[in-house]
């Protein structure tokens, strides 16, 4: 054997080594190890539940529309405490935040399961524990957003971006399939049960953090606080440009709403059928995130963005244009791994070029779009498909992100021409 071969194992090692997810964040920092150990248990719990309220919807009404407004419903409080949370977020402990938010949310388990147990068929208290459940979901995640950035280096962002991913998507995926196990055999209260319980992690994890006040003070908050921010946002092209795209993805593609009337009158399933659709996006997403060592060696942030948005697009108009499941499980898949770039590099892009006295209120400019936007595609996809029907309206959604896309992509020269190593200069200045 020459010496060439005998290094050539050896060498294929290594760039599989670069290729695969980077665990160098969890290595350098015991508090962010801690933190995605506790939150990749307590979303498992939060992803059950976000399946089985559409389900029940469903249940009592028959109507994908229906389980359209269920988005709709936490859409108001989504928007009026994200921007006001963010601006909350800068201006007291943001730990302290984030262990009253998970209080409340625990709560509003417990009001699920005591619902579900009593046998109520009220659409309309899911629609408002949904709201309350948004309202607390956008004071809390500017506030949790800043943790990363507060307990990691800038050039470990893109990698702890990427494994938060993992633990989001591992939830997304096991929570969904979880859901239709429990749903189906147990009934809806043995799902909000296991919220319950998964919220618990939820405290322990966050209690055992230093202490996160932002940096120079804070700022009161108050409507000032939150023009401030968005006055901030409107100079900075690049991150406006980050939220606007997303928009764009989520708004027109995303076909969550679709899941249980296509789970039964397209693929003539039920709630496992379901579950299958909602955890496949995560299940790609997953599987992609598992390969993103090489994320650390892109510099050009934005244009993985629109490529990712792109195919998330294309991806979303194969889905709605197949009638046999495993096809439209693999055109999910595919989506939720595009997805997956778009959502790491946007947050890294956010992370690194916004000062840390401004993170609450752009983290909440960034929470109302990002859960915002799927919500508005709910609402789209239910109504599309009273138009065009179930899989006419995941065709129509896939096309126009194609092509948005394309024309940000000729237009925006200012977006598409970002490089995270002058945003990395830039900060080491400040």
């Amino acid at each position: 054997m020459t010496r060439e071969q005998a290094e050539e194992p050896r060498g294929l090692m290594a760039r599989l080594r670069r290729a695969t997810l980077d665990l160098t964040p969890l290595r350098e920092s015991p508090p962010f190890r801690r933190l995605i150990l506790g939150e990749s248990v307590s979303v498992i719990g939060t992803q059950v539940t976000a399946v089985a309220v559409p389900l029940q919807v469903y249940a009592q009404t028959r109507s994908a529309a229906a389980v359209g407004l269920v988005g709709v419903a936490g859409l108001l409080p989504l928007i009026v405490f994200g921007l006001y949370g963010g601006a909350i977020a800068d201006a007291v402990d943001r730990r302290k935040l984030v262990l009253a938010c998970s209080s409340g949310n625990l709560l509003l388990a417990l009001v699920l399961v005591v619902q579900a147990a009593a046998g109520s068929r009220s659409t309309a208290l899911l629609y408002g524990i949904v709201a309350a459940q948004s309202a607390l979901f956008a004071i809390d995640s500017p506030a949790r957003q800043t943790f990363v950035p507060r307990l990691l280096p800038v050039h470990l962002l893109p990698a702890a971006n990427a494994l938060k991913l993992v633990e989001f998507n591992l939830a997304v995926t096991v929570g969904p399939l979880l859901a239709g196990v429990l749903v189906a055999g147990f009934g809806y209260e043995a799902a909000y049960g296991l919220d319950c319980v998964t919220f618990a992690v939820a405290l322990f994890a966050v209690a055992g953090l230093p202490s996160m006040r932002p940096e120079g003070g804070g700022r009161k908050a108050g409507l000032a606080s939150v023009l401030e921010g968005l006055r901030f946002l409107r100079t900075r092209q690049v991150l406006l440009m980050t939220f606007v795209v997303d928009l764009v993805a989520m708004v027109f593609a995303m076909p969550r709403a679709l899941f249980p009337a296509l789970a039964e009158e397209v693929y003539g399933g039920g709630p496992q059928t379901a579950g299958l659709l909602y955890s496949s996006l995560a299940a790609g997403a997953l599987v992609g995130v598992l390969f993103s060592g090489w994320f650390s060696r892109v510099h050009r942030h934005a244009v993985a963005v629109l490529a990712a948005i792109a195919v998330w697009g294309a991806a979303i108009t194969l889905f709605g244009a197949t009638d046999v499941l495993w096809v439209g499980l693999l055109c999910l898949a595919a989506a939720g791994t595009a997805d997956m770039v778009s959502a790491v590099f946007r947050t890294a892009i956010l992370q690194a070029a916004a000062p840390d006295e401004m993170r609450g209120r752009l983290g909440g400019v960034f929470i109302v779009v990002v859960a915002g936007g799927p919500r508005l595609g709910d609402a789209r996809a239910g109504g599309g498909a009273e138009l065009v029907g179930l899989q006419g309206a995941s065709v129509t959604g896939g096309l126009a992100v194609v092509g948005v896309i394309a024309a940000v992509a000729a237009g925006a020269k200012g977006f598409r021409s970002y490089d995270a190593r002058d945003a990395a200069q830039e900060q080491a200045e400040r």
